[in-house]
Formats: structure tokens, C-alpha cells, sequence
């Protein structure tokens, strides 16, 4: 069953200002560790490699129907990547509070998080799926 759903699309020149006016203190209100570590590495397409993440944590935020109140903030959501790759979602805090509140019991949320970006947009989708307990993905 599907129990939440959220989208955003964001500027990458947006972030890319906030970059530029802000610096570090933008980075580290808004994004995890391992977060800036890996824009760190792209530093051709930081603002871009941001910009998707940005999205990722609005997207989350709208999913579980709260946006960035009720104890859920930017860096209790952190993107990171799955053995296979693929983008997911590191919970913590709140963000992983609302979410087991969320879930019925019985269930394991299970989140999918796609992005993307063509300049200057970049765009994420949160899809959070509560899939039985002992049942194989």
C-alpha cells in the first residue's frame, strides 16, 4: 500500500546562490555529512549534485504530509545510495519518527527516490510504500 507520495522541482542557480552567499553555513543547515562529502567530490556540478538533494528532503517532507515542521527537519533526511546504486533515503530524528508513525503495524516502510536534473532544474519524487513484515521485496 502506498502511503505517501511528494515531488519537488528545484533551481539549481537558486543553491548555487545560497553557495555563494552562505558557503559552509549553507551546506551544513541543510545537508548531512555524507551529503556534502559527495558534492564535495563533484566540484563541476556541486550546486547541481545539492540541488537534487534539496529536492530529495522536500520531497520527503511533503510524502509524509508534514513538510518541514512537526519535529521533521533538512538534515534528519539524508540521500544516500543503496549497494545497487540506486538513491534512497537515511532517516533520523523526526524524519524517521514521522515516518514509523506512519506505518502501519505489521509493515516496514519501504521509501523509493528517484532524481534527476537537466540544468537548471533538478527534480525528485518520493514514493513511501508500507510493505508486511516478512514479506520479500
Amino acid at each position: 500500500m502506498i502511503l505517501g507520495t511528494g515531488s519537488d522541482l528545484c533551481n539549481i542557480e537558486r543553491i548555487q546562490a545560497s553557495l555563494d552567499r552562505f558557503g559552509t553555513r549553507f551546506e551544513q543547515r541543510a545537508f548531512t555529512e555524507v551529503e556534502i562529502a559527495k558534492a564535495a567530490r563533484r566540484p563541476h556540478t556541486k550546486a547541481g549534485t545539492l540541488a537534487k538533494r534539496f529536492a530529495a528532503k522536500e520531497a520527503f517532507s511533503k510524502a509524509v504530509g508534514t513538510g518541514f515542521k512537526a519535529g521533521v527537519f533538512m538534515k534528519d533526511i539524508g540521500v544516500v545510495n543503496a549497494p545497487s546504486g540506486a538513491p534512497t533515503l537515511a532517516l533520523t530524528g523526526g524524519a524517521k519518527a514521522r515516518l514509523d508513525a506512519i506505518t502501519p503495524e505489521g509493515h516496514r516502510a519501504k521509501v523509493h527516490l528517484t532524481l534527476t536534473d537537466d540544468h537548471p532544474w533538478a527534480f525528485a519524487m518520493v514514493i513511501i510504500e508500507a510493505v508486511p513484515i516478512g514479506k520479500d521485496d
